[in-house]
């Protein structure tokens, strides 16, 4: 599935406030309401994010995947603050059940 940056509009220098827009076909079809967190491995990073997905507004108007060590990674690695209207795409693959590889995609288009 392709996810798509998301901030809430601050881009905060220590992370906080970002996230992983995930459409909600692919929401529907990738993750499980029984499942109260999924487990992100970002691409060339050492370490595993958990994110929450226990929460009504993942799965009624809201779902992005949210932590500030995604909002770290995005930095790190140049990936945000990025220009407005303009947020960069990422591949998420199966890892296994509740578990996905995030890695970044080069040249694409907001497609909504």
């Amino acid at each position: 599935m392709i996810v798509t940056a998301w901030n809430n509009g601050k881009h905060h220098e220590s992370g906080a406030g970002y996230g992983f827009k995930v459409r909600i076909a692919d929401r529907d079809k990738f993750f499980k309401k029984e499942w109260k967190s999924v487990k992100l491995d970002l691409a060339d990073s050492s370490n595993t994010v958990e994110v929450n997905i226990d929460k009504p507004s993942f799965w009624k108007s809201c779902s992005e995947l949210i932590s500030k060590k995604i909002g770290i990674w995005l930095r790190e690695k140049g990936l945000a603050p990025w220009p407005k209207g303009n947020p960069p795409k990422f591949s998420m693959e199966t890892v296994s059940k509740n578990h996905f590889l995030v890695c970044p995609l080069e040249n694409t288009t907001d497609e909504r």
